[in-house]
Formats: structure tokens, sequence, C-alpha cells
């Protein structure tokens, strides 16, 4: 049996930009993306706190110590800038993987600068 769990999370990541005319998808921070291991193309869940809003994307990566976050074509009318959204990537386990699981939880200031990395919920 394979289960899906939480692989990993940004926590309440401040929007930096919306981007309407972009062809799609969430730019994040090169230095957020190595922290929480996603990656370039990886699907993710964007939860916007201000809003309810929850809706699936795509990455792309973003100029590194810079903190963006910036939500690109349709996606940028489901938030402002300045809201607060929390990013979240699933993977698949086999139930023997379950004894090590160990989701990466990164959480960052107003400024979107890595102020601690966990690895538990």
């Amino acid at each position: 049996m394979t289960m899906e769990m939480l692989y990993s999370k940004i926590h309440r990541a401040t929007v930096t930009d919306a981007n309407l005319n972009y062809v799609g998808s969430i730019t994040i921070d090169e230095q957020l993306l190595e922290a929480s291991k996603m990656r370039f193309g990886q699907k993710v869940e964007v939860l916007n706190i201000n809003n309810g809003e929850r809706f699936s994307t795509y990455i792309i990566v973003g100029e590194r110590g810079k903190g963006d976050i910036c939500l690109n074509g349709a996606a940028a009318r489901k938030v402002h800038k300045g809201d607060k959204v929390i990013i979240v990537a699933y993977a698949t386990y086999e139930e023997s993987e379950l004894a090590a699981y160990q989701p990466t939880v990164v959480l960052v200031d107003d400024d979107n600068r890595i102020s601690e990395v966990l690895t538990s919920i």
C-alpha cells in the first residue's frame, strides 16, 4: 500500500508579486527551494491564509536570496501582494518508508528569510 503524505512546506511566506501576464506557475526563491527540498517544475498546492483560496500550480526558480514568492498567470487572481501563503508539496510513500518519514517544514519571516527548518509537523 502507498500513502500520499506531506513532503515539504514553506509556511507563512509573503507574496511579493502577482504577475497576471506571465504564462503560469509560482516563482520561489532558490534558497527556499533548497531548504524545502522542492524542485523546479514540481506540483505544489498554494494555500492563501488571507482569503482561504487553495490552488495547484508548478514551481519555477526565483533569484537566490531575493525572497521572491510570485504567483504568475491565472493564479495571480487568487492572491494579492502581501498575502500570507503556505506552499505545500506531497509525495507518495510506501508503508515501509513511513517509519523514517520526516517532512521538511520551512518557517520564514515577513521578508521570506528562513527562520527555522523543521523535520516534523
